[in-house]
């Protein structure tokens, strides 16, 4: 039987605890909550509810494989910290967050030295993975790859796809990080598009019949129109959501990534710059064009 520590049971990691559950393997969880993990346990009969790491540790049979889904950056870092120590050599750290690469490259040369594994995993799928499967983009070695493909295959949508061994540490949040990048342009283009449409009042366009249309053999039919779609058959308006939109920190590599390299990336970069925009973070700028303006062309400056 498979079984699997995993420590992280927000959004994403309660439901892969559950489709890995689903999908025959024990699963030792763990949560900062321990109410959290009583509810998951309680919902399946094969996750167990762990206390702490230490808990967790010595549950599982060695050796252990322990998927952390956890935000990226120090939480991650604490975790490991705290849990490195409770492990024996040949136990195997997975980090499943929207990790930075780099990280990624120092945390398995550390552990390495202490005679631990690490694979770092991109995950994509949202809350959806859990009835849909999600997508998987693994970086290590082969022999450790080859341990976690079981896993990987349960969580996936089939045994055969949405799982890659993308490469050695690292490529796996690199693969991530490009993905978002991806995922950044192909929003900002749905969402302008639309708000032109919204825009044209003379042709009163139904946005959200149109919405519907291009989901049937349009060739920009995707998941992210059907999600549009969805949301736009109850409300064309959007009146009730304020214009903001948050950036991970996968956007930002992605931009940092493309200078480093010197590749042209300037759709997935405008897109990120847009969100900025929307963050209120270019209010200053516009308030000097308007000041500008003023001065060389004595142009009124609207006053809040």
């Amino acid at each position: 039987m498979l079984e699997i520590g995993l420590y992280g049971l927000g959004r994403m990691g309660g439901n892969m605890a559950r489709r890995f559950a689903r999908g025959g393997a024990r699963v030792y969880a763990c949560n900062r909550n321990f109410a959290v993990t009583e509810a998951l346990a309680a919902e399946h009969g094969s996750v167990l509810a762990c206390r702490d790491l230490a808990e967790m540790v010595a549950g599982l049979a060695a050796p252990r494989i322990i998927w952390l889904m956890l935000p990226a950056g120090e939480a991650t870092e604490a975790a490991i910290r705290e849990i490195a120590p409770l492990l024996n050599p040949g136990d195997m750290l997975v980090d499943g967050a929207n990790g930075y690469y780099h990280d990624a490259q120092g945390r398995a040369e550390h552990l390495h030295g202490l005679g631990l594994r690490f694979v770092d995993v991109g995950v994509s799928g949202g809350v959806w993975g859990l009835a849909n499967g999600y997508c998987l983009m693994a970086g290590g070695g082969d022999e450790d790859l080859a341990r976690l493909k079981p896993y990987l295959q349960v969580l996936a949508p089939t045994p055969e796809t949405g799982w890659l061994h993308a490469g050695p540490v690292g490529a796996g949040h690199f693969t991530k990080m490009v993905h978002n990048g991806i995922e950044y342009g192909m929003m900002q283009a749905l969402a302008e598009g639309f708000a032109l449409m919204r825009a044209k009042s003379e042709f009163d366009l139904d946005i959200a019949a149109v919405a519907e249309l291009w989901r049937h053999s349009s060739v920009v039919r995707s998941w992210l129109l059907n999600l549009s779609a969805d949301f736009l058959k109850t409300d064309q308006k959007l009146d009730g959501v304020a214009p903001l939109v948050a950036d991970s920190g996968e956007g930002r590599w992605t931009a940092l990534e493309s200078i480093h390299l010197g590749v042209p990336t300037p759709v997935m970069t405008l897109a990120l710059m847009s969100r900025f925009s929307s963050q209120g973070k270019g209010d200053f700028a516009n308030q000097m064009l308007a000041m500008m303006r003023k001065g060389f062309g004595g142009h009124a400056v609207k006053e809040e």
